[in-house]
């Protein structure tokens, strides 16, 4: 997988209960996660379009994307899931900072690849709803390339939310959680937290410098 392949990725009512995953029609998909998904991701895109310099991100660019994906990306979700049973001895504290960490790290890494946006497409498939839950698969296309690419998304009290992005079947959130447990096991929550936010600090002074 190619850095730009995941860079798109990541700066990227209830429904009755359903036996299976259904299609959701498309009155009420606009609404809906695909739309979610769709409107934050073209957004996106268009910023990276209206850049005076393609090979950067500026301070600007930053900001701007922060705004279009804000509250569209359920991260509380995504660190509980990849810091696993640690969290449960959390006090909500601690939750509130490994939340922190673990955003600015998803923003500083995977932000600064966005410079390497050249016009790629994205196609978006109808979301797929099954109670409180919906994915919404697409296909980034590079040329003669295709990448599938599929957001899991709930319905929280701020409406859909982005918790896991799966890039060719791998699992975004299953990821960090394997990267995290080898440090937890070697050092424990305490190591972890420092190793992250020594790699956010780096990554602003680079940003800085």
């Amino acid at each position: 997988m190619n850095r730009i392949q995941l860079s798109l990725v990541m700066i990227l009512g209830m429904f009755f209960s359903m036996p299976a995953w259904a299609e959701a029609d498309h009155e009420t998909d606009q609404a809906g996660p695909r739309s979610v998904i769709e409107s934050t991701i073209t957004k996106m895109l268009d910023i990276l379009e209206q850049r005076e310099d393609k090979s950067a991100i500026s301070t600007q660019d930053r900001a701007a994307i922060r705004q279009t994906i804000a509250g569209k990306f359920d991260y509380r979700s995504m660190a509980k899931r990849s810091l696993g049973r640690p969290w449960k001895k959390l006090d909500e504290t601690d939750r509130e900072h490994f939340t922190s960490v673990f955003r600015d790290l998803l923003e500083r890494s995977y932000g600064n690849r966005l410079s390497a946006y050249k016009g790629q497409k994205v196609i978006f498939a109808k979301a797929e709803i099954k109670q409180n839950k919906a994915r919404v698969k697409s296909t980034i296309i590079d040329g003669s390339r295709e990448t599938p690419v599929e957001y899991r998304l709930h319905q929280s009290k701020n409406g859909w939310q982005v918790y896991d992005i799966r890039i060719e079947g791998t699992s975004m959130v299953r990821t960090f959680y394997q990267d995290f447990k080898s440090t937890l096991d070697n050092g424990g929550y305490p190591k972890l937290v420092k190793v992250l936010e020594e790699k956010v600090a780096k990554l602003i002074a680079k940003d800085q410098g």
